[in-house]
């Protein structure tokens, strides 16, 4: 059989041994091997120090089993250290960290406690980092401090005067924390799923022909794909400019216009589909609201599949392996991103026109100082008995100038 020898400085050794095998003469292996004397080895299975004359079956060791190997005292070397060399610093840290460690080596009943109750520090004492002991050391020492304190304020609020104000208050507190403490142990308990980290819904769809993995966000407005990424798709020649602006909404993004249709392959169905193109590198396809209603789409979390079509299509959600680690980042600017989708197509004309000035804002923030002044100027042409459009161009023409503007209108009248 083969098993596993783990040694004091991490080493990894695999031995092809029989079952049959005395520990003695798998020390012997592990001499030749490590140029650790057989006299100066501890050989450790699940916490118990193997002794030399047992049997490897008799002991339960099995194929691919793991052990333990740690170097022992040197012959000759004292079995105890001073009393003084074992104590602790104030901080918690060994007087002297290789005494204390060696201490521990030597006590097999110990190591094998440790590795019940501390594997972490167990672990660290087999090893040679003795800077990582004495951080170990440091940090068991605060906990039980911070451990102790809080046992030391619950016993002085039991003989605290129930009539004190501030007393009250911290009784109320350690009652409050209390309950905090209970409801998370509960939730480890009842509901572990609640701590673990939720991934998002991603489909894998094609946009005019290119593979993409679609974020899918039934809580955004539009439909939204990045700059970069339609221009991969070879979609950049349709996007329309008319609706560029600036959306303000969780974040702020620019909007750089909008492409009208293009294809998009769900399984094996062609759909017809818009989007808002966002000058925003940290995401890269959006499948929002107004196409999950286009195209009757449904999110079903049971099956774990997005139904299109009412149902004529069923493409699976994708697991985390499958989601590239960027767009686990991707989810953050995917929100600030939709949000500002949303507010700035509220404001586009609904027989479909470009926004008025060519302009587009969020509707919560009321609309920008630019766009009231640019309103202004087309109410005051328009006045002059100038058609609404024609203001519009000739403004948009001379960059906003509106004296230009207006000669423009009166010469071409």
């Amino acid at each position: 059989m083969r098993i596993t020898v783990m040694t004091a400085d991490e080493q990894i050794l695999t031995l092809d041994v029989d079952p049959h095998e005395s520990v003695e003469n798998v020390k012997a292996l592990l001499e030749v091997e490590t140029q650790v004397p057989l006299q100066q080895q501890q050989l450790l299975f699940n916490g118990r120090e193997m002794s030399n004359s047992e049997k490897l079956s008799a002991l339960g060791v099995k194929d691919e089993d793991l052990v333990m190997m740690v170097s022992a005292a040197p012959s000759g070397a004292p079995a105890n250290a001073p009393a003084k060399d074992l104590g602790f610093n104030p901080d918690g840290s060994a007087v002297n960290p290789a005494a204390f460690q060696q201490h521990i080596r030597q006590d097999s009943n110990l190591i094998g406690q440790l590795f019940q109750t501390d594997p972490e520090l167990a672990q660290a004492i087999l090893g040679n980092d003795l800077n990582k002991i004495q951080e170990l050391l440091r940090v068991r020492h605060q906990q039980r401090s911070e451990l102790q304190r809080q046992k030391d304020e619950e016993l002085a609020l039991l003989y605290a005067d129930p009539f004190d104000v501030e007393a009250q208050k911290k009784i109320e507190a350690a009652i409050r924390q209390k309950g905090i403490d209970e409801n998370w142990a509960a939730a480890l308990e009842y509901n572990p799923e609640g701590f673990a980290r939720v991934v998002m819904l991603y489909v894998d769809m094609e946009v005019n022909g290119v593979p993409l993995k679609a974020f899918v966000d039934s809580g955004a407005q539009s439909t939204i794909i990045s700059k970069s990424c339609a221009e991969r798709c070879g979609l950049l020649r349709l996007l329309d400019q008319r609706y560029k602006g600036i959306a303000h909404g969780v974040g702020q993004s620019e909007i750089l216009g909008r492409i009208h249709v293009a294809p998009i392959k769900i399984g094996n169905i062609f759909y017809p589909c818009s989007f808002l193109v966002l000058d925003a590198p940290n995401m890269e396809f959006l499948f929002g609201l107004d196409m999950l209603r286009k195209h009757q789409c449904s999110i079903d979390l049971k099956d774990n599949v997005l139904r299109v079509g009412g149902g004529e299509v069923s493409v699976p959600f994708l697991q985390e392996k499958d989601i590239p680690s960027r767009f686990l980042d991707e989810e953050r600017y995917a929100k600030e991103a939709s949000s500002s989708g949303a507010l700035a197509t509220g404001t586009a004309d609904r027989s479909g026109s470009a926004p008025k000035g060519g302009q587009s804002s969020g509707g919560a923030s009321g609309g920008t100082s630019q766009e009231s002044e640019f309103e202004a100027k087309v109410s005051k042409l328009v006045e002059l008995g100038f058609g609404r459009e024609a203001v519009v161009q000739a403004l948009k023409l001379f960059n906003g100038n509106e004296e230009q503007a207006a000669g423009f209108l009166f010469g071409g009248f």
